[in-house]
């Protein structure tokens, strides 16, 4: 069937990315094109994800359709998100590879790369999104919006991230369990609810208001660049606190 733009006129470049390449560079995945296009000019039933034994078993030219698809691209995305979500970490890493050797990244550790996967493909509806997303793994220092940096990086934080500091520092084993425990100590030392300490160590390990969950993403940045990471952010507070 002829396919259309959202806006019900012939599908062309001003509706967006119209090739193949274009869709694979910004991330998205071969099985999920082949499945919503596919989707386009065929149905069976109220099914929209089929895998490629299903659709080979099911297709029909019964199926067919011939009145004119519309192209969505939100519907793209949502059958690329599922697919990302469903694929095995390994084999998203190595796809995920040059995409940020793209943006200047390179590691040889697999099974680190494999677990930073791991922890984003719930969050992730493209490949693109996922190498933007682990770049907080990478940078070797942290810049801070001034906006969120004021609400966040508060002068009577200081004290408690020094005790993280500290006990971060004192750990033998850097895994999320140990690094929660570290957490919870200090949440009731202090009185504070997780968010109250959670959201500020994010903003100060990777300069967004948002990640993969609080330990997972100390453990995967690593015991080194977490607390140089921290020393900064104490160093930031202590500044911006003899301005006010």
């Amino acid at each position: 069937p002829l396919i259309l733009g959202t806006d019900k006129a012939r599908l062309s470049k001003r509706h967006g990315a119209t090739s193949v390449t274009a869709y694979r560079q910004a991330g998205y995945l071969p099985w999920a094109m082949v499945n919503y296009l596919v989707r386009l000019g065929w149905a069976s039933g109220d099914d929209e994800i089929f895998s490629p034994k299903e659709l080979i078993r099911k297709f029909s030219i019964k199926g067919l359709g011939t009145s004119a698809a519309v192209f969505d691209p939100q519907k793209l995305l949502w059958i690329n998100a599922h697919y990302i979500r469903e694929e095995d970490p390994r084999q998203l890493a190595e796809i995920l590879i040059p995409l940020l050797e793209e943006r200047g990244h390179r590691t040889d550790d697999r099974e680190w790369l494999t677990e930073v996967v791991r922890n984003l493909q719930s969050r992730s509806r493209t490949l693109d999104e996922m190498a933007e997303g682990a770049e907080i793994f990478f940078k070797e220092a942290v810049e801070y919006d001034p906006e969120p940096a004021e609400k966040l990086l508060r002068p009577e934080l200081e004290e408690t991230f020094e005790a993280l500091e500290r006990r971060l520092r004192s750990l033998t084993s850097f895994t999320p369990q140990d690094i929660a425990g570290i957490f919870q100590e200090i949440i009731a030392e202090k009185g504070l609810k997780l968010k109250g300490l959670a959201q500020p160590v994010r903003f100060a390990l990777t300069g967004r208001t948002v990640s993969p969950g609080i330990y997972e993403t100390i453990a995967l940045m690593g015991k080194e660049k977490t607390l140089r990471h921290l020393s900064a952010a104490l160093r930031y507070i202590s500044e911006h606190k003899s301005q006010k």
